[in-house]
């Protein structure tokens, strides 16, 4: 049966409890995650992206796995595994402030879905081969008008929302841990301080820099820290079991 032992400032959910199996998904979700970040960076400086709609199309003709991964699959792949890591946080966390996690979750799915809008990765793969097919050059014209318009859209308005609310969502969570026993304050901090640098992006001239030091090495650190709370969590071992021999993460 189900268990719930109360922390004497905040009521948390330890042992024993039905969320387990969430926990070991999250707990694998940000492994995984862990996994691509450096896999995408190696692609970025491999192939890096083409400015035109021909360029892509050219990419696509060549290598169509190369043309998704440069497109940004992987990231895609990487946003659908955080829908199970902000389930199990807003499972652990939201008693220490229900309200703050509820808008957190609901902005890191925003974000998440504003992502996939904003990588039409397969769009532009059909585009290239209907290019490719055509026999005439208003055909021709008219797919790299629509391979122009999937451009603008990996690079639009739904592209910096899913930016924005990707680093948002987990600064308000790791806000929030700092009230909690079941994050460490170390994880919180490297949550905070990641996801703020992630912010100045938009900072002119060297945002670049920022955003790539917010993903390497502060994101990768706190993918760690947060996918081993959630495993401990997934076995049901009890708080006072967890600051005994996880007192770090």
């Amino acid at each position: 049966m189900s268990q719930l032992e109360q922390n004497p400032l905040i009521g948390v959910e330890t042992a024993n409890s039905r969320w387990n199996w969430l926990y070991k998904v999250a707990g694998v979700a940000a492994l995984i995650s862990l996994v691509i970040i450096p896999i995408q960076i190696i692609i970025f400086i491999v192939s890096p992206p083409p400015s035109t709609a021909i360029g892509w199309f050219s990419l696509f003709q060549n290598n169509k796995l190369q043309g998704l991964l440069t497109f940004e699959l992987l990231i895609v792949v990487s946003n659908a595994l955080a829908i199970p890591m902000y389930l199990a946080f807003y499972v652990a966390l939201r008693r220490g402030n229900e309200s703050f996690m509820a808008i957190a979750t609901v902005i890191g799915l925003v974000g998440i879905v504003a992502f996939f809008v904003a990588r039409p990765a397969f769009e532009m793969l059909y585009l290239s081969d209907q290019y490719a097919a055509a026999t005439t050059d208003t055909q021709r014209s008219m797919f790299l008008a629509a391979g122009e318009v999937m451009i603008a859209t990996f690079k639009g308005t739904a592209s910096h929302l899913g930016y924005v609310f990707a680093a948002l969502a987990p600064l308000i969570i790791s806000v929030v841990m700092l009230r909690s026993n079941i994050f460490s304050k170390a994880t919180a901090y490297m949550g905070i301080l990641a996801n703020v640098i992630a912010l100045c992006l938009y900072v002119p001239k060297i945002g670049i820099i920022f955003g790539i030091i917010s993903v390497c090495p502060f994101l990768m650190i706190w993918e760690i820290l947060i996918a081993r709370r959630f495993f401990q969590l997934g076995r049901g071992i009890s708080e006072e079991e967890m600051n005994r021999i996880g007192g770090i993460s």
